[in-house]
């Protein structure tokens, strides 16, 4: 059994006495799983510990602290010289930390800390996970300074559809809603599918009372279902199957898939390396290698004797072309000395506009993306666009599906017209305020 605390909440005087108290009445093995945020976690880890918990949840120092875990190396030094002593080589896993740094500078992301936003969550007890989430989609939509505002969101939304839990996928529902709400200033203006899923009942009963002006605003009428879920579902796993073909590695892959297609075959064309490389990053890209070593040994035996060659010239460049293979050694001067290092070749980013047609509307009305996004013109790949050019559209009628924040959201006509103009391909990513659709009013 895992006791979870994803918001960081659970104090170590509290935890001893949860534990302690299970402890009493079952024997399997207890796990404890704590987010550090406020910075409670440690302290409840050690208190757990003396109360007799089986395993808990840490991360390697690179990754961890922040709305992560406690730091791995941390514990095991804490508990060095006591009865509960792990026994695990420190020195193995600095050298495992080492590594993970490197991996986490390479993608870009930040070390974890504690921000006075972080230590709020003894008031707001919004869960670590759903924070950097949060964090994550305001980044993307270049909007990071209204974290606030969206805090003090959450809470409304969750009391409006019936308080839910804010776990997975709970948390990413209401957190997104709350995004929306605050960034295009109009509640409830944008709807995602999963939120309007949850509101018909979907995702099972609320547990406490949905607002009936949500309700009717969302779903404009229609009735949540009464009866359980999983009744009405009509695909099957061997439907999914055969719709994502050689993509799904595994069974994982095709859940994954039947949740978010649109998103997961995305992933799954992006992703063949397998789960040692998806997941560790352990390919070339961490793994640092000199050009010379993918080429062959004759090759690189040249390379070094070129290397030498130019070291001892007045030669500034030598390229080496073998097969597809093409290596350039270029003198540069650093500090008023000589340096040899190999460069890659410049490599031409495709420009802007060609990826984003249709920049200019010819004075019809526009309807522009209301966030950062990707571009979806079909409700699942295979289906057939909602709209294409020529066709007669209706107030409210759906124009495509933009996903943002791991979320689908359907964008909606705001006019009767014809639609003149389809300013983005499908499958791409758009930007904020960027032209969607022209649209030729009666």
């Amino acid at each position: 059994i895992c006791i979870k605390d994803m918001a960081a909440l659970l104090s170590p005087f509290y935890a001893d006495q949860l534990v302690r108290r299970l402890k009493e009445e079952i024997s399997v093995p207890l796990q404890l799983h704590c987010h550090y945020i406020g910075g409670l976690a440690p302290m409840t880890y050690l208190k757990a510990i003396e109360a007799g918990i089986d395993v808990i949840d840490t991360a390697t120092v690179p990754l961890a602290f922040g709305n992560s875990q406690p730091a791995t190396e941390m514990i095991v030094t804490a508990l060095i010289g006591t009865p509960y002593d792990t026994q695990l080589d420190l020195e193995k896993l600095f050298r495992m930390a080492k590594y993970f740094e490197g991996v986490r500078r390479e993608t870009g992301h930040d070390r974890g800390v504690t921000s006075l936003t972080h230590m709020q969550v003894y008031s707001h007890q919004v869960p670590g996970g759903m924070i950097s989430n949060l964090e994550s989609q305001l980044k993307e939509q270049n909007a990071l300074e209204r974290l606030p505002e969206v805090l003090e969101e959450i809470p409304v939304v969750r009391a409006e559809v019936g308080f839910p839990p804010l776990v997975t996928p709970m948390s990413q529902i209401v957190g997104t809603q709350a995004v929306l709400n605050v960034l295009s200033g109009k509640r409830w203006h944008i709807v995602p599918d999963e939120m309007k899923e949850y509101l018909r009942g979907h995702y099972g009963a609320a547990p406490g009372p949905v607002s009936q002006e949500i309700l009717l605003r969302v779903l404009d009428g229609e009735q949540p279902v009464d009866c359980r879920p999983a009744e009405l579902i009509q695909e099957t796993v061997a439907l999914f199957e055969e719709q994502i073909g050689g993509l799904a590695r595994c069974e994982e892959d095709v859940l994954s898939y039947a949740l978010f297609p649109q998103t997961a075959r995305a992933y799954l064309e992006r992703h063949r390396l397998g789960p040692e490389s998806d997941v560790f990053g352990r390919h070339d890209h961490y793994i640092k290698q000199f050009p010379a070593q993918a080429m062959s040994a004759a090759t690189g035996d040249r390379v070094q004797q070129i290397l030498a060659m130019v070291d001892e010239s007045d030669v500034d460049e030598v390229t080496v072309e073998e097969g597809d293979l093409r290596i350039t050694v270029r003198k540069s001067t650093v500090g008023g000395g000589q340096e040899l290092s190999p460069a890659a070749e410049p490599v031409t980013a495709p420009s802007r506009a060609a990826a984003a047609p249709g920049d200019e509307a010819d004075g019809h009305h526009v309807v522009r993306s209301p966030m950062v996004g990707t571009f979806y013109r079909a409700a699942s790949p295979g289906a057939p666009p909602f709209v294409e050019v020529g066709d007669q559209v209706s107030m409210g009628q759906t124009l495509c599906i933009l996903e943002a924040m791991k979320l689908m959201n359907e964008l909606t006509a705001d006019v009767d017209g014809v639609i003149r103009k389809i300013g983005a391909q499908d499958g791409q990513p758009v930007e904020y305020g960027q032209m969607l659709f022209a649209i030729e009013t009666a």
